[in-house]
């Protein structure tokens, strides 16, 4: 029989999977934020941040998260209608009226190439736009609030390239004490500067293009051939470099694929950073090719459950399968990452060993 013959099954099937796929979709994102909601309630009550910016923190956490998200909601989507279809014995009405399994499984494959190259368009450019414009907009936001960044009694990175300590931090303010600062930024000779106490006093209609950090009662101290020691009852440290922050180097996951490609021909000493780019690199592929393998997997399972609680079954069968499948890929990625296998092996296992469990499952139920 012909893979077209089942035309009206087929669109059954392909229409019971769309509102599936963007209800797994919703329920994914939502699981990303709950991670993220006691952090952003302290953005927001606690450092005073409008909510206005953490709409736009959360927007650009999704759009950096999309193309991960894409093959869970199309496993959740793929298991729960396939799953249903077998619970309710249509799957097998289906089989009966002469419909080959090819037929049932064309369904989930349109939907999976459909979802394959959003998800590709995403994972290429669209995903490290976001988070670019992520690391951009917390980096200036950290600077104009810096409670969120500086912690009591922990040194903190990333304010306007110092690293800041102080023993109490009060965030509502922006009031610190005791506070030591170590200041790269004077030269190649750095300078150490002590405080009994200082205050934070930023521009709230432009987060991180302007900021005054005004120190008292403390101490300069700058080591070169001789010690030389400063002391002083106020001292101000005026900051006003926005484009500084936008001209940082981006990091590999802010790359696009091109971008990556580019930066891999090039002659890079660092042996490091080399794998890191090729990992990326692989990773965004990977990624991609996850709809099909999920996609197979999911009509394999789908078709040989047969619970009372079909949507139950469904949810914790994906999240399980969901898990193994990131255990896996994170110890693929940290074996790429150290040099312990070859990039394109360690990323591309995991979904080699998913994509033989999908074909043996479809092969159980060809028949």
């Amino acid at each position: 029989m012909s893979i077209f013959s089942g035309k009206k099954a087929a669109q059954y099937i392909f229409f019971e999977m769309l509102p599936s796929f963007i209800l797994g979709l919703l329920v994914f994102i939502s699981i990303i934020l709950m991670f993220q909601v006691l952090r952003l309630t302290e953005f927001a009550l606690v450092h005073g941040i409008k909510l206005q910016m953490i709409g736009e923190l959360i927007g650009y956490v999704i759009i950096s998260m999309l193309p991960v998200l894409f093959p869970m909601a199309l496993l959740f989507s793929v298991l729960l209608t396939y799953g249903r279809l077998s619970n309710d014995s249509e799957i097998v009405a289906m089989k009966a009226s002469g419909l080959p399994m090819s037929t049932l499984l064309l369904p989930a494959l349109i939907l999976a190439t459909l979802v394959g190259i959003i998800s590709a368009q995403m994972s290429f450019n669209i995903a490290p736009w976001g988070n670019r414009q992520f690391e951009v907009f917390y980096t200036r936001l950290a600077n104009t609030k810096a409670g969120a960044v500086i912690k009591e009694g922990t040194f903190s990175e990333g304010f306007f390239d110092m690293v800041v300590y102080a023993n109490e931090v009060d965030s509502k303010k922006g009031q610190l004490k005791k506070v030591f600062i170590y200041d790269e930024k004077s030269g190649d000779i750095p300078l150490t500067i002590i405080a009994k106490e200082g205050e934070i006093v930023p521009d709230p209609e432009r987060p991180g293009h302007e900021l005054l950090l005004r120190l008292r009662n403390g101490e300069i101290h700058r080591q070169a051939k001789t010690h030389t020691k400063i002391s002083f009852e106020t001292y101000d440290v005026h900051f006003s470099e926005p484009e500084a922050v936008v001209e940082k180097e981006k990091t590999p996951p802010s790359l696009t694929l091109q971008e990556v490609r580019n930066r891999l021909k090039e002659n890079i000493e660092d042996p490091e950073l080399k794998r890191t780019l090729q990992t990326e690199y692989h990773k965004r592929w990977a990624i991609t090719a996850l709809c099909l393998v999920f996609a197979m997997i999911g009509v394999g399972l789908g078709t040989t459950t047969n619970r009372r609680a079909a949507k139950t079954g469904g949810m914790i069968l994906c999240i399980g399968l969901i898990i193994f499948y990131w255990i896996l890929y994170v110890a693929a990625e940290g074996m790429a990452r150290s040099g312990q296998l070859p990039a394109a092996l360690a990323i591309w296992t995991p979904n080699f060993i998913f994509g033989a469990l999908g074909f043996e499952t479809l092969r159980r139920n060809w028949n």
